[in-house]
C-alpha cells in the first residue's frame, strides 16, 4: 500500500510546516477514533499565503489554490500530531468561503480542499458543506475544518 506522503509527492504536492496557531488554541485535538483539527487557513511559513474575498478580489481558480494551500496545512497538523499513515481519511471537510453576497462557485472552489486530501488518503472520500462568509481570519479566502478517522 503506498502511504499518504508518497501519494502526495508523485502528485507534485509537498507538506509545508505544520502552521502555529494564531491565538489561544491547539491545531489539533484526538477524541477517540477521530483528529479534530483547528480551522485551517492558506497560510504560508505561519503568515497569509492569500488574502481577499473569491468573486470580488480573488477569482474561484484563486480561490480553490488557497483551499488546496489549506488542505496541505491540514495535513502538515495531522502529520505532526499522529503521522500520515495513522488516518484512513478525511471524513467531514466544511469549507468556509469569503465572498461577497450572490456568490454561487462555492463548489469549485471547496474541490481544491478536496481534491488534496483525495490524493493523500484514496480511494477514501469524505462528506462535505461549503458555503459563504463575510470575513475570515486575517483577511484570507478560505477556512477549513477538517475531522479526520484515525485507522
Amino acid at each position: 500500500m503506498i502511504e499518504p506522503l508518497q501519494r502526495l509527492h508523485d502528485a507534485g504536492l509537498h507538506l509545508p510546516e505544520a502552521p502555529p496557531p494564531l491565538g489561544s488554541y491547539v491545531p489539533a485535538i484526538r477524541a477517540g477514533g477521530l483528529l479534530y483539527l483547528s480551522g485551517m487557513l492558506p497560510l504560508r511559513q505561519g503568515a497569509p499565503g492569500v488574502t481577499g474575498r473569491v468573486g470580488e478580489d480573488l477569482d474561484p481558480d484563486q480561490g480553490r489554490s488557497a483551499a488546496a494551500m489549506a488542505a496541505l496545512n491540514a495535513l502538515a497538523v495531522v502529520h505532526a500530531a499522529v503521522g500520515l499513515a495513522a488516518v484512513s481519511g478525511v471524513v467531514r471537510l466544511a469549507v468556509h468561503i469569503a465572498c461577497p453576497p450572490g456568490f454561487q462557485r462555492h463548489a469549485e472552489v471547496a474541490d481544491g480542499a478536496s481534491q488534496v486530501f483525495d490524493i493523500a488518503f484514496t480511494p477514501a472520500r469524505h462528506s462535505r458543506l461549503a458555503f459563504g462568509s463575510t470575513a475570515l481570519p486575517a483577511g484570507m479566502p478560505v477556512e477549513l475544518d477538517v475531522i479526520a478517522a484515525l485507522r
